[in-house]
């Protein structure tokens, strides 16, 4: 099942998003119902505020990176009730979008390396040390989580350059080449 990505403006994305209980009714075909929806959204992650549900839960592939970062090759993953247990000191930019901020690239600096622990689908707890994209793609989706979008990251004067832009785009002024859905 595809689900429509929710646009900047929707209330979801700036919540909290809840714990994902291990009875929660059909976690994997949920999981790969995202996969799906993030594939077809041409995106390299996605998380679960993205799609309506304010469920602390992402999925990504970061394995499009590879050619220029092999860390990210054949790194896919679900991540469920994720934490960051650390972060290095060491930062770097990139530029990053995001499904939900459709034709909006910036770059956003975060720490290079960090060390996670998550679920998997299956309820089996990893701890991972990241770096590289890899570190990068995991942070973005995580900041879903706690309500945030990569815009939150960017230095005051490029928040007020976007400003009117994103204004624009949480009444629903945008262009998005995938199903898009807005809440307030």
């Amino acid at each position: 099942m595809i689900y429509p990505i929710y646009i900047y403006g929707s209330s979801v994305l700036r919540k909290v998003a809840e714990e994902v209980a291990p009875d929660y009714p059909e976690l994997k075909e949920f999981a790969s119902d995202m996969f799906e929806t993030m594939y077809e959204s041409d995106g390299v992650g996605l998380a679960a505020p993205q799609i309506g549900k304010s469920l602390r839960m992402f999925v990504i592939d970061a394995d499009s990176f590879s050619k220029d970062y092999p860390e990210g090759k054949g790194f896919k993953r679900v991540c469920i009730n994720p934490e960051i247990l650390e972060r290095s000191d060491d930062t770097w930019f990139f530029n990053e979008g995001c499904l939900s901020v459709p034709g909006v690239h910036e770059d956003v600096e975060r720490p290079s390396e960090v060390k996670v622990r998550y679920f998997d689908e299956n309820f089996v707890e990893h701890i991972e040390d990241l770096d590289g994209i890899n570190a990068r793609v995991f942070q973005h989706e995580f900041d879903h989580l706690d309500g945030n979008v990569f815009t939150d990251r960017l230095a005051p004067i490029r928040k007020t350059l976007l400003k009117g832009r994103l204004q624009k785009m949480s009444k629903g002024n945008y262009k998005a080449a995938y199903r898009c859905k807005q809440v307030k």
